[in-house]
């Protein structure tokens, strides 16, 4: 088995090149989607989430609002720390699980943009960092997630910096161009896994 850590920072593109990989075969393990999995309304993760933060950061339902928190921790980097505590350890355990669980033979992809925060790189084999310029950031940040530029500044300014992300990677991609570009670099990293 071959373990890839995918990472990068808020609107790189990292998801992209995972959906990339998993058209090679790669099995991609989101740590967004078990994150989401393990706050839902009612989890134990979600109840210490809402003691912390209080009952401002939920929906009309109930549920965690996710703008509404990001827009907490974002702001303020204990608080961000704190959801990470509260997150992680959840997340980290079902990332170990699922890779017991994979084939010997399988290359599993595990796609997290706190991959190296989390402790997650002495899982993997290989890391892949996915760079993008601030403003592209940015840009993406609008766009997909609706943010103002302000936001998204915000988000950026409370990661590791990816210059230094990029240094401790095996592979870096640069996603500032085209798909296609994204594509070609992410074809030469998947094959070099394999020489």
């Amino acid at each position: 088995m071959t373990v890839i850590g995918l990472t990068g920072g808020f609107a790189t593109g990292k998801s992209f090149v995972a959906s990339i990989f998993a058209s090679y075969g790669a099995r991609v393990i989101d740590a967004d989607r078990i994150a989401h999995r393990l706050t839902r309304k009612g989890t134990p993760a979600y109840r210490r989430i809402v003691r912390t933060f209080g009952p401002s950061i939920l929906t009309r339902g109930g549920a965690i609002d996710r703008r509404k928190l990001a827009g907490v921790v974002f702001a303020d980097r204990r608080k961000r720390l704190t959801l990470e505590r509260i997150v992680h350890p959840g997340v980290v355990r079902e990332i170990g699980r699922r890779i017991t669980g994979a084939r010997p033979d399988a290359v599993v992809v595990i796609d997290a943009p706190l991959l190296i925060e989390a402790g997650l790189e002495r899982l993997v084999d290989r890391l892949v960092v996915v760079t993008a310029s601030r403003e592209r950031q940015i840009e993406r940040g609008v766009k997909k997630f609706g943010m103002t530029r302000e936001e998204a500044r915000r988000r950026i300014a409370q990661q590791m910096p990816l210059a230094l992300k990029a240094r401790m990677a095996d592979f870096v991609i640069r996603n500032n161009g085209t798909k296609p570009e994204t594509k070609k670099q992410a074809r030469k990293v998947w094959c070099a896994v394999w020489t």
